[in-house]
């Protein structure tokens, strides 16, 4: 069995665990848009998420933007903020991105 997602438009709408055999039958509608994915990230970048993307030309998942400051590094398909999340003083010290400031702010 493998993980499959159902890409519309670019966009992934679903996940399912089927073999390739049960794609072809099209009990899952057309077949053309079901990409496997892989949970361990072996091929195609990323495992696909709801509401991420599925780039044709790049034959990879990636995340949905997540704020729209960030920036998609091109080595990675992975998105990363405009500064470096900072390290708490207190171990595990939560931190999380302010898009207004675009900034890490310290969750109290």
């Amino acid at each position: 069995m493998s993980h499959f997602a159902k890409v519309e438009n670019g966009v992934v709408t679903e996940i399912i665990v089927a073999t390739q055999a049960e794609i072809n039958t099209e009990n899952h509608g057309d077949a053309f848009l079901w990409v496997q994915t892989s949970y361990n990230n072996s091929f195609r970048n990323n495992f696909a998420s709801l509401g991420g993307i599925y780039d044709k030309a790049r034959d990879a998942f990636i995340y949905a933007k997540p704020y729209p400051s960030w920036e998609l590094v091109e080595a990675t398909l992975q998105w990363e903020a405009p500064s470096i999340k900072p390290y708490g003083t207190a171990i595990n010290e939560p931190y999380g991105w302010d898009e207004a400031t675009t900034s890490w702010v310290r969750i109290t």
